[in-house]
């Protein structure tokens, strides 16, 4: 019986711990994940590789056992392909209450005539009331 042939980093070739590297921080897989898929050994292979090579914050990754420790820290800042993605949800959804509320003061009016007038721009309810 055979037993399995143990592996160095040095095994690993530059193109392949960047394309695992990419992979993980994309959130395709976890680095355990990684590790099991493409039979890395070492536990903490990957994330020597995420250290070394990648553009997030790796350093801690292997150390935290509290999920306390975890949740307390900053979350990273948002890549701008996902701020925008985010405020096209946030657009999104304003636009749709707008169209919710312009709905459902066309109906007010239609059905039971009433006239809900707009509140102008530029002008607070505290300007007026220092005016009178």
């Amino acid at each position: 019986m055979k037993s399995a042939e143990r592996r160095s980093q040095r095994d690993y070739t530059l193109a392949f711990k960047l394309s695992v590297v990419s992979q993980v921080e994309k959130g395709d897989m976890t680095y355990k994940q990684a590790q099991t898929r493409y039979g890395i050994q070492g536990r903490s292979t990957v994330l020597v590789w995420l250290r070394k090579h990648g553009t997030q914050d790796w350093h801690n990754m292997g150390l935290r056992k509290n999920l306390n420790l975890a949740m307390s820290q900053e979350p990273l800042p948002l890549t701008p392909e996902q701020r925008i993605k985010e405020l096209e949800k946030q657009l999104k959804i304003a636009n749709e209450k707008a169209q919710l509320f312009e709905a459902i003061v066309n109906v007010i009016r239609d059905d039971f005539g009433i006239a809900i007038p707009k509140k102008h721009l530029g002008k607070s309810l505290s300007t007026k009331k220092r005016l009178k």
